[in-house]
């Protein structure tokens, strides 16, 4: 793998990472939730989840080949 295309990669991974760990209701996790919250705790994350991924796909795309965002 080319030094520039392992540094790309890098750079989304890490991207990728933080963008999911910022979008995690991490209070909620941090505070042991209840019996009853546990379920609506990861419903939200499904959902969070689910949202986030097009926007990652979208990051990798335009880093790889950013003429597209033109």
């Amino acid at each position: 793998m080319k030094p520039r295309t392992k540094k790309k990669v890098e750079i989304i991974a890490l991207l990728s990472i933080i963008w999911f760990v910022i979008t995690l209701p991490l209070p909620w996790i941090l505070t042991a939730p209840s019996e009853a919250a546990q379920t609506q705790l990861l419903i939200i994350l499904e959902i969070t989840g689910m949202i986030s991924v097009p926007f990652v796909i979208l990051a990798i795309v335009w880093t790889l080949k950013p003429e597209l965002t033109t």
